[in-house]
């Protein structure tokens, strides 16, 4: 299958960090919205897991991989607890955080898209399953904090255009043959590369065009 493009075990492994690292961010944002301990591990859950599980139920992978396979249930809470008694710390090294994020961004995005694949997905829906699988969560745990999803807001950082770019290149390398583990780790570190690129120059979306320079209440 093409979505078996690590080993077993390293892609469980990979797996686990990215979730381990997405579920930190939804804890996080729980301690800021003052939520208790079952609130911090929902959205930890609800961030880990949401891009995966919209997409397994999108392609019909049922019952979707986040249930049956205890590790990546229990790991968001396992996150959830540490946020819970070590929120300071977490946030004091929020910008390591940020930078696995970054990396979970770029596996997600490679296997979303390869998987959407397997199903038996075209091209542009496999890439957009791709983007879901990397980003959705984080929109799940927006909405349930009651804020704008990050991915819209225009004051911050690119995040959904580096998954997106990832998933266009694997269903590029798909497409013409040569989507291998050393190809799939390329574009995973090229969504990875452009999303630290964002973070350090505070790269954005651009907005509607001819906005009369004006800034709105928005911003």
């Amino acid at each position: 299958m093409t979505s078996q493009l690590f080993p077993p075990h390293v892609q469980q492994a990979l797996d686990l960090i990215g979730i381990f690292v997405f579920a930190l961010s939804g804890g996080l944002l729980a301690v800021r919205k003052n939520m208790d301990i079952f609130g911090i591990c929902v959205l930890a859950e609800a961030t880990a897991l949401g891009g995966g599980v919209m997409r397994d139920l999108v392609i019909g992978a049922t019952p979707v991989v986040a249930f049956t396979n205890l590790g990546y249930f229990v790991t968001p809470l396992v996150a959830g607890v540490v946020v819970f008694f070590l929120h300071p710390q977490v946030e004091r090294i929020n910008r390591s955080v940020q930078t696995l994020d970054a990396l979970g961004l770029g596996l997600f995005c490679v296997t979303g898209t390869a998987k959407a694949h397997d199903y038996g997905l075209g091209s542009v829906a496999a890439v957009a399953l791709g983007m879901l699988t990397a980003a959705g969560g984080g929109v799940i745990r927006d909405v349930l904090a009651h804020e704008m999803p990050s991915l819209l807001r225009w004051d911050r950082e690119i995040y959904a255009v580096p998954a997106l770019v990832g998933a266009a290149l694997v269903a590029i390398l798909i497409s013409i043959g040569h989507l291998s583990t050393v190809t799939a780790s390329a574009a995973a570190l090229a969504a990875f590369g452009l999303r630290m690129l964002a973070l350090k120059y505070g790269w954005r979306a651009p907005r509607a065009w001819h906005r009369n320079g004006s800034r709105t209440s928005e911003e």
